[in-house]
């Protein structure tokens, strides 16, 4: 197989992989004290006071829930198929987060992640994204070097 026919380079598949890779990276970054202010104030889901870069407030809970986003990203980006429903369904979850955002009173109990409202549009945009980006090709797209050669080699025969 050549490698501008490898099917990871469908650009859905792509698009789940730095989807996933992205939550990753934010939910990990989540249990480092350095890039998390209030790190001994971490809880469970409400009443944390941890943020990281401090803007985005977090909790063990949000922390995991990035985690699960970004390993489930990466094990669906194996097929376009599922690539495509992971960045729906994820996108979809994003856009709950966000009503939930708007919705749920940032200093309530209720509030169980907790989410601020960095937090609430940051998930905004995610599903905007995440969700755009499901309509990508699964298709693996030729370079363009492979289609003049392709086409060279064609008219010569």
């Amino acid at each position: 197989m050549r490698a501008d026919e490898d099917p990871a380079r469908a650009p859905v598949r792509r698009a789940a992989i730095v989807c996933g890779m992205f939550f990753l990276a934010i939910g990990f970054a989540e249990f480092v004290p350095g890039m998390t202010s209030n790190f001994n104030s971490i809880e469970m889901s409400f009443g944390s006071e941890a943020m990281v870069l401090g803007i985005f407030q977090v909790s063990v809970l949000h922390n995991i829930i990035h985690l699960l986003f970004g390993a489930v990203g990466i094990a669906q980006s194996r097929f376009s198929y599922s690539a495509r429903r992971y960045l729906r369904i994820a996108g979809g979850l994003a856009a709950v987060l966000w009503i939930f955002g708007l919705l749920v009173d940032p200093s309530s109990m209720a509030n169980f992640l907790p989410l601020n409202m960095v937090d609430t549009w940051a998930y905004f945009v995610l599903a905007i994204v995440m969700i755009g980006l499901s309509f990508l090709s699964g298709d693996v797209g030729r370079s363009r070097a492979s289609t003049v050669h392709h086409l060279r080699t064609s008219t010569m025969s």
